[in-house]
């Protein structure tokens, strides 16, 4: 293979930048997505420090005419190059819900953004794919129902669960191609979502999740790992 062309959501900050980072690092090809492209000054600068290498695009997740629409202007950066990585990385986290005052709205967004938002993306980029490429969605443990003892954040709970059936589901749409689909749990990393307190810093986490991603065989497509390859429960 001459070069590995990568696809990354929510790449404007966190682990999405640093996936960025490390994927160019390693002589990828990275399409990067943002919401808001221009706001994206981290992700710019790495561009321009990496003409033709680093694409970026605007892509709301939430929108499945913008998902479509990127599926249309793939063919422009790529040519005839299909994708064989797609990282569903786009996340949202509402903080301070409490049981009784969960808003529907809340509800809402996070599932466009957390579930949705990736399932019709990977969708939408499936003829895109390269056989035996790999799907990697961001999910959390705790998206884990069998791990969850306590009420916290649950609309961003209730959409990784969500998020990891429907790993289970194109993990089974897309095997006859050979393509690996994973959820992974990328640990607690110290992100705008994850705090300055968290013990875990997004270039160790990444590290992590590519070696785990390069690993991944069909037999493990459709799991739900961590960033040091643990299986967890669903």
């Amino acid at each position: 293979m001459s070069r590995r062309n990568s696809l990354v959501t929510g790449a404007n900050r966190g682990l999405g930048l640093e996936y960025c980072r490390q994927l160019l690092a390693r002589g990828d090809h990275v399409i990067a997505t943002a919401r808001h492209p221009a706001q994206a000054h981290e992700l710019n600068r790495l561009a321009a420090d990496h003409p033709g290498r680093l694409h970026v695009l605007p892509l709301d997740v939430t929108d499945p005419k913008a998902e479509a629409e990127i599926a249309r202007e793939l063919p422009l950066v790529l040519g005839d190059e299909p994708l064989h990585l797609l990282i569903n990385n786009a996340g949202l986290l509402h903080s301070g819900e409490r049981f009784g005052h969960v808003a529907a709205a809340n509800l809402e967004d996070s599932f466009r953004t957390n579930a949705m938002g990736p399932f019709l993306l990977t969708q939408a980029l499936a003829p895109r794919l390269a056989e035996g490429a790999t799907v990697a969605n961001m999910s959390s443990q705790l998206g884990s129902i069998a791990g969850t003892t306590r009420f916290g954040t649950p609309t961003y709970c209730i959409t990784k669960a969500a998020l990891n059936m429907a790993t289970r589901l194109l993990a089974a749409a897309l095997a006859d191609r050979g393509i690996r689909v994973v959820s992974l749990h990328p640990g607690w990393v110290a992100t705008d979502m994850g705090g300055e307190q968290a013990p875990l810093a997004p270039a160790q986490s990444v590290e992590g999740l590519l070696k785990v991603l390069d690993g991944v065989g069909m037999s493990q497509s459709g799991s739900f790992l961590d960033w040091q390859g643990k299986v967890l429960p669903w």
